[in-house]
């Protein structure tokens, strides 16, 4: 069935290509996001999954209605409480970064494994231009994803502030502090799904197919967190600080911290951080994510434009 929904989609874009006053008109740069953005929205994966990365958003605060605590925070240390709860953007982190592997390993995969994009080349459609609206149609999915999960993480918070303190008075301690600490904290998130989404399409656009994209894609961040882990043996078993200071430029690591770290740890974090935390700063993480999104990216550039489609 979905191979039968791809090809549907694909001839739906050839058909683009038609002899007018005697010129061809190829597909334009712009159907070809439509047409990405209706397949996407046309997969009950990509449905299912995002359903599920807003329950585990919600799943945080109702957890937190069982810490009797937070009663007393909200009444005596309401910033702190308020702080607090963006954590759900971490989780939103986590999980929509999941999320926008999967969708982007399936968007590039599935066109090769299928074969649908013989048809597309074959029609006049570009590799470079069909790489691009590919990537264009997953961001602009990821800047949907990021706007539900802020706007979940603030319809929650307030809904635990009320039931826990019968009001929403504690909303009047945020200060331009926090509110610059949560630009910060929101725009870390977005930094870390738009490099969630560059790693599977490379990963995807090497492989060639989706078994690969998405094997190698989601043991991606699992593998570089627990490669801290071996690190840390190294340097156990050698006492030499080379091995503390490699983890301080892994992706997943610098990504677990990336929001405290920006936020001059006002904001909390989760996941592995790098052993080496003294050479790891805001500067640090910044040009570190631009390194590897141009990493990602030029291998996802260079192999489509290089490489024949055969098989």
């Amino acid at each position: 069935m979905m191979k039968e929904a791809l090809l549907s989609s694909a001839r739906r874009d050839s058909q683009e290509q038609n002899l007018v006053g005697g010129s061809i008109l190829y597909p334009g740069f712009w159907g070809l996001v439509r047409s990405e953005l209706l397949k996407l929205s046309r997969q009950w994966t990509t449905w299912i999954l995002l359903v599920l990365v807003l329950c585990f958003v919600a799943g945080i605060y109702v957890i937190e209605l069982t810490v009797p605590s937070l009663k007393d925070d909200i009444q005596h240390e309401p910033l702190g409480y308020l702080a607090m709860q963006l954590r759900g953007l971490d989780i939103l982190r986590i999980f929509a970064g999941i999320f926008l592997i999967v969708v982007a390993a399936r968007c590039i995969g599935l066109e090769y494994q299928l074969g649908t994009i013989r048809i597309l080349l074959a029609r006049g459609v570009g590799r470079l231009q069909l790489l691009g609206a590919k990537l264009l149609a997953l961001v602009l999915v990821g800047i949907v994803t990021l706007a539900l999960g802020i706007a979940e993480v603030a319809i929650c918070s307030c809904l635990l502030t009320l039931l826990l303190a019968g009001n929403l008075n504690a909303l009047s301690a945020t200060n331009a502090t926090f509110w610059h600490d949560a630009g910060l904290y929101t725009l870390a998130v977005a930094s870390s799904m738009g490099i969630s989404i560059l790693m599977a399409v490379a990963l995807a656009v090497v492989g060639r197919s989706q078994t690969f994209g998405l094997s190698a894609a989601l043991g991606y961040f699992p593998a570089d967190n627990f490669l801290v882990f071996l690190l840390y043996l190294g340097f156990r078993l050698t006492n030499n600080q080379f091995w503390q200071d490699v983890s301080a430029y892994l992706l997943g690591p610098n990504l677990n911290i990336m929001g405290f770290v920006v936020t001059n740890g006002h904001l909390p974090s989760t996941g592995a951080e790098p052993l080496n935390m003294h050479l790891v700063d805001a500067r640090h993480i910044w040009l570190l994510l631009l390194v590897y999104a141009l990493v990602f990216l030029t291998i996802s550039l260079v192999l489509t434009r290089m490489r024949d489609v055969k098989e």
